[in-house]
């Protein structure tokens, strides 16, 4: 890794990720696990993963330059016998188009003089009931021998393998994936804002209509879309479909009823404040969570960030508490320079508007309950608790 806070994290068995135990960064040097910046060790690894970030650009594309650079670096220091897998969720054809040819330039034949395989990484951030040692590893190879050898490494570590014909077969399974749960997602949070102009709660039908025992998958809405895959894997595929000809429609149309998820919450606040005589400019607003998930510290494109602008933007002086951020880093979209407030009871009477956008478990809702004086509730966050003095509304 290039970044020397991790390198010396990891190699003081420290943890930098609050989700992932102490004790198992602790066991990574026990074990004589360490980390390095220095790109010249990677020539003594057998096997080397890649796992480097593939935003989005401003316009929506695919950014592949932290693949290409990473593909530059290895360039110089690959060797005979080595197999190298790419984990980083990307389009189709990556592996093969964007990867393969710069590692060539050494002058090592792929499938020959080192190994070349794809196998996207399965991670549930912050859940307990699934790790890597449960969660099945898709794997596809350059050659046959490359899918040998990469089934052969990850069946230590995961249950089992899930071998493919081709490294695009196994790119666009990892897409598939997150596709399938953005495009349901974006139905719930349509769902929700129909449903609420009928008076019904979305989250009172989702668990109704999970009784029943097939045919039917529970997703549930909230404020947006966060989140390093499902935000912006999405779009790689709707990039890469224009090559071919072929309009992603159904793709793009979630894409866009999840990025306005934000907006519609902005608006049922302001609509709840108007009924409190209260307008928008000039009211205080509490964000309550910015990670873009429950239990972790990861607010990579959460909604919470849009929320925080798109309030500071109608004239609101928006706070936010986040036990698991305490300050908000520089991200490449947004440049706040807040730092999470505490959650007493005094803090929450100050303001206008409690928002919660992340049910992080350790939350104090019945505090929120009893002194807020309007509680917009985009998580069902609110639903076991009892005795309340706020207005609470869902959005």
């Amino acid at each position: 890794d290039m970044d020397s806070t991790k390198i010396n994290a990891v190699n003081s068995g420290r943890q930098y990720i609050k989700h992932i135990p102490a004790t198992d960064v602790k066991e990574i040097k026990k074990h004589g696990g360490w980390a390095t910046d220095n790109p010249k060790e990677l020539a003594k690894a057998n096997a080397i993963l890649i796992c480097v970030p593939t935003p989005l650009t401003k316009q929506r594309e695919p950014d592949m330059s932290y693949i290409v650079n990473t593909a530059d670096m290895l360039s110089n220091v690959i060797r005979r016998g080595q197999i190298i897998v790419l984990e980083s969720t990307t389009y189709p054809g990556t592996t093969r188009e964007i990867l393969l040819p710069p590692l060539e330039k050494c002058g090592l034949k792929a499938g020959k003089d080192f190994f070349l395989a794809y196998s996207p990484e399965r991670e549930d951030p912050g859940s307990k009931g699934h790790s890597a040692h449960d969660i099945p590893k898709v794997v596809g190879g350059l050659t046959p021998d490359s899918l040998k050898i990469a089934r052969a490494l990850y069946n230590c570590v995961v249950p089992k393998t899930v071998p493919v014909s081709s490294l695009e077969a196994a790119e666009a399974t990892k897409l598939m994936e997150n596709i399938f749960r953005s495009v349901n997602i974006a139905l719930v949070n349509e769902l929700k804002q129909v449903f609420a102009r009928m008076n019904i709660d979305i989250w009172e039908v989702v668990d109704a209509a999970k009784s029943k025992p097939f045919g039917f998958m529970p997703f549930y809405p909230g404020p947006g879309l966060g989140g390093h895959c499902i935000p912006i894997d999405p779009f790689y595929l709707t990039w890469k479909a224009r090559e071919y000809e072929c309009s992603t429609r159904f793709i793009e149309l979630a894409g866009e009823v999840n990025i306005a998820m934000p907006e519609y919450v902005v608006g049922r606040t302001s609509e709840e404040l108007n009924r409190m005589r209260k307008s928008l400019n000039g009211s205080k607003i509490l964000l309550v969570g910015v990670a873009y998930k429950k239990d972790v510290d990861d607010m990579r494109e959460s909604p919470s960030l849009r929320l925080l602008e798109l309030f500071g933007r109608s004239g609101a002086k928006v706070d936010y508490h986040d036990p698991f951020i305490p300050s908000l880093p520089k991200t490449r979209n947004y440049k706040f320079s807040k730092k999470s407030v505490p959650l007493t009871p005094a803090n929450i009477k100050k303001y206008d508007a409690v928002i919660i956008a992340t049910d992080h478990t350790n939350t104090d809702y019945h505090s929120i309950g009893l002194n807020a004086k309007l509680v917009v509730d985009t998580r069902n966050a609110m639903k076991d608790v009892g005795r309340t003095k706020a207005k609470v509304t869902k959005a």
